[in-house]
C-alpha cells in the first residue's frame, strides 16, 4: 500500500501532541463541517511536530502542523480525538486507518504566487454573498437548488496564476473550493481590526506539486488534485 494512503499504525500509547490548542482548533472546525470526519496524524518533515490531515465534505484536503512528535502515522476519528484533548487526556483513540482512502500531495512543492490575505478573504466572502443572494432570489429569476448552487460556486475558478519562472507552463487555476477550505478551517486567522496588520506576513502562497494545487495560509493549507487524463475504454 502506498505510504500516503493509509500507512501502518505506529503508536506509543498516546497522541503525543503538545500543541493541544492548535490541534483542538483544527479538530473543532473539522467536526463542525463533518461530524464523522477522520483525521490522519503524520510526522512532519521538520521533526518534533505532527501534521494533521483531513478531507472536507467538498473534496479538498486540509492540513495543519502542530507541536509534538505525535504517535506516528495513524488515522483516528476526529471527534474522539477532540474529546480527548478537551478533557486534557493523552490517550490516542482507536485507529481508523481503513477509513483513510485518499492520496496526499507530494512532500515537495513550489510556490507560484503570493496573494494578500485580505484578497483571499474577500473572494470567500463574495462567494458566500452570491450563494445567499441566489438562494433567496434565484438565478435570472429562476429558482436553483441549494446543492447545485454550492457545487457551481465551489467549481468556479477564483484565481488564475501564470507562473513567472516558467512562462510556457499552463496557468494555475485555483478553484473556489480551495479558498473555502482555507477560510472555513480558520487558516487565515481572525479578520484584523481596522488598521491592524494581518497574521504572519499577510500573504497566502499558491503552490503546485505535480497535479496538486495548494493554498498555504498563516495557520494551515488546503490542497486539491486536478483531474487526470485517464481514459476508460470498453474491453471487447
Amino acid at each position: 500500500m502506498s505510504p500516503t494512503v493509509g500507512g501502518p499504525t505506529t503508536t506509543g500509547g498516546g497522541h503525543g501532541l503538545a500543541g493541544v490548542a492548535d490541534a483542538g482548533a483544527f479538530l473543532a472546525r473539522l467536526v463542525r463541517l463533518d461530524r464523522a470526519a477522520v483525521v490522519r496524524l503524520r510526522p512532519a518533515p521538520e521533526g518534533g511536530r505532527t501534521a494533521l490531515w483531513a478531507r472536507l465534505p467538498w473534496g479538498v484536503l486540509v492540513v495543519r502542523t502542530v507541536a509534538g512528535a505525535g504517535p506516528g502515522d495513524v488515522t483516528v476519528a476526529a471527534g474522539e480525538l477532540l474529546s480527548e484533548l478537551e478533557r486534557g487526556g493523552t490517550a490516542l483513540p482507536g485507529p481508523r486507518d481503513a477509513q483513510w482512502r485518499w492520496p496526499l500531495p507530494p512532500p515537495v512543492s513550489r510556490p507560484v504566487e503570493l496573494l494578500p490575505v485580505a484578497d483571499v478573504r474577500r473572494i470567500a466572502e463574495a462567494a458566500a454573498g452570491t450563494l445567499r443572494s441566489a438562494a433567496t432570489h434565484g438565478v435570472a429569476g429562476r429558482a436553483v437548488g441549494q446543492r447545485a448552487l454550492r457545487d457551481a460556486l465551489l467549481d468556479h475558478v477564483a484565481v488564475v496564476v501564470t507562473p513567472e519562472d516558467t512562462p510556457d507552463a499552463p496557468p494555475v487555476e485555483v478553484p473556489q473550493r480551495l479558498v473555502q477550505g482555507l477560510v472555513r478551517m480558520g487558516f487565515l486567522g481572525a479578520a484584523p481590526a481596522a488598521g491592524a496588520a494581518p497574521p504572519g506576513d499577510g500573504r497566502v502562497q499558491v503552490r503546485v506539486a505535480g497535479r496538486w494545487v495548494g493554498l498555504v495560509g498563516p495557520y494551515g493549507a488546503s490542497w486539491s488534485q486536478k483531474p487526470g487524463g485517464l481514459v476508460v475504454r470498453p474491453v471487447h
